[in-house]
């Protein structure tokens, strides 16, 4: 009836009194019913299209949102060294060595690239430690992360395997965690200060408001 309704233009209500005293055949009975299936089969998947096209149309409005507050920023070693700081804010150690671990290389190719840049930091100085799961192959994942950060091999000193993950098959896309620390605790002093005292002056204008 639903199909009737939709095609022809008449109202269910007319349509249900044409077809009150019709009889339906068991056939046909089983025929509506795999029809009613295939249409509920049909909206889900048209329902996951649309979804997947809504997602889609908002991570390209926020590539784009980015890519335009990108465009103002001017790159000078000052605000490269802030991003720093401020990543360094989240994810940095703050014990007695200057490093960084993160899962994406990404991230500490930026963080290689200001230590360089603004610190003078020669690559074979950088100390790398991996943090691995279980069935995770030292000497590959060494060499992964030697090639993705574009490190000597010599710079990767220390490997660790998590315990808790036996018996736990790894995802492909997974390469452990690297830790990227250089010997200057200078460096780690300077970058505290820096995000410490950002965030007060952020604090202070937000207070003027």
């Amino acid at each position: 009836m639903t199909v009737i309704e939709r095609q022809l233009g008449i109202p269910r209500s007319t349509l249900s009194g044409w077809f009150k005293s019709v009889e339906i055949s068991k056939e046909q009975k089983i025929l509506l019913e795999k029809n009613k299936q295939d249409g509920w089969a049909k909206a889900r998947i048209r329902a996951v299209e649309v979804h997947h096209e809504k997602k889609t149309l908002r991570l390209l409005e926020a590539r784009q949102a980015a890519l335009v507050s990108l465009d103002k920023i001017v790159l000078t070693d000052e605000v490269l060294d802030l991003a720093f700081a401020m990543l360094y804010f989240g994810e940095g150690a703050k014990n007695n060595a200057t490093s960084l671990s993160s899962s994406d290389p990404n991230i500490l190719r930026f963080v290689i690239t200001v230590l360089k840049r603004n610190y003078n930091i020669e690559p074979d100085s950088i100390r790398c430690d991996l943090h691995l799961r279980m069935d995770q192959d030292d000497e590959i994942l060494k060499s992964y992360w030697s090639t993705e950060l574009n490190l000597p091999i010599t710079c990767f000193k220390y490997v660790v395997h998590d315990k808790r993950s036996i018996n736990k098959p790894t995802y492909d896309h997974y390469k452990g965690v690297c830790v990227v620390g250089v010997g200057s605790i200078a460096i780690q002093r300077k970058l505290i200060f820096l995000y410490t005292l950002f965030c007060k002056k952020v604090e202070l204008l937000n207070m003027g408001a």
